[in-house]
């Protein structure tokens, strides 16, 4: 990160905070603020939160798809902690001390509301969806979730991944596997396998996946906005992490003008809008910083 924005000064700047942001766009340069998705790498050592906070990381995301010292996750059904470990209260603790914000996303249901009990400020989930729309899909946020979270004065950042905001999506990409593990094994083909390539393409055009639109993004907000209030929804997208299960009508970050335009017709406001696309999360990042005396 720091690389790109010393190799091109005149498109790129990093950005500790908000205001850095908002110097940096009037300067016609793209920010680079950076964030820590799993906190493994502080690797049982508390002084590594103050360290990677000193290099410019502004959230870390508590876990990933495993559990790891600091909590368990979402994805992992060995429930290694029960929620939070012991260390991981202490890292919450700090992270708040020298302002880094705590982001809830894949941690476990039991971890987000130990992160609750402690934390003396908001916290973000930077890429979840609503659980409402996908029943089982514990790494979206119940409704509970996100009544907890916005108590809190904390944001959800919508992601896009079509298995995040859909339950046909999610039921399309189970039946497409299970049928395209059988038929590999029936060929007697390994994902190793050279001739497994063009069989995989072929099966791709035979058996379509059920893309989600984004009209359910805005779904997402809805449910969000009707159950807690337009001050605690933001945009996640995860464009670097669902791979090509994007919605339609949003695959690229040249598509937000869609978004955009579908919240405008359904009434938002601007001061709405703008909110949703970035205020909600500098207010919870100013507090972060504010509050540990940044």
């Amino acid at each position: 990160m720091e690389s790109i924005a010393t190799t091109f000064p005149d498109k790129y700047a990093l950005a500790n905070s908000p205001a850095e942001v908002e110097e940096n766009f009037k300067a016609g340069k793209i920010s680079l603020p950076i964030g820590m998705e799993n906190g493994a790498p502080i690797e049982g050592d508390i002084k590594n939160v103050e360290y990677f906070f000193n290099r410019g990381v502004r959230y870390i995301t508590l876990s990933h798809g495993l559990d790891n010292e600091i909590t368990d996750s979402s994805y992992d059904s060995t429930a290694t902690h029960g929620g939070l470990s012991d260390f991981g209260r202490k890292v919450v603790e700090e992270m708040n001390r020298v302002g880094i914000m705590v982001d809830v996303s894949h941690i476990s249901d039991s971890a987000f509301y130990d992160v609750m009990e402690i934390t003396k400020v908001p916290v973000i989930a930077s890429h979840s969806s609503a659980r409402k729309f996908t029943p089982d899909f514990e790494r979206n946020m119940s409704d509970d979730l996100i009544k907890a979270l916005a108590k809190n004065g904390g944001v959800i950042q919508i992601n896009f991944g079509s298995d995040f905001l859909d339950i046909e999506s999610q039921e399309s990409s189970k039946n497409i596997n299970e049928k395209f593990q059988k038929e590999l094994a029936e060929k007697g083909l390994t994902m190793k396998d050279s001739a497994a390539k063009p069989f995989m393409e072929q099966f791709k055009k035979d058996n379509p996946y059920k893309f989600s639109t984004l009209e359910m993004v805005a779904d997402h907000i809805d449910h969000v906005v009707d159950l807690v209030g337009i001050d605690h929804v933001g945009l996640g997208s995860d464009y670097d992490g669902v791979g090509d299960s994007l919605p339609e009508g949003l695959k690229d970050v040249s598509d937000y003008p869609n978004l955009i335009a579908e919240l405008l017709r359904r009434g938002y406001s601007d001061e709405d809008i703008a909110k949703i696309c970035y205020k909600n999360v500098f207010r919870v990042w100013n507090t972060v910083l504010e509050a540990a005396g940044n």
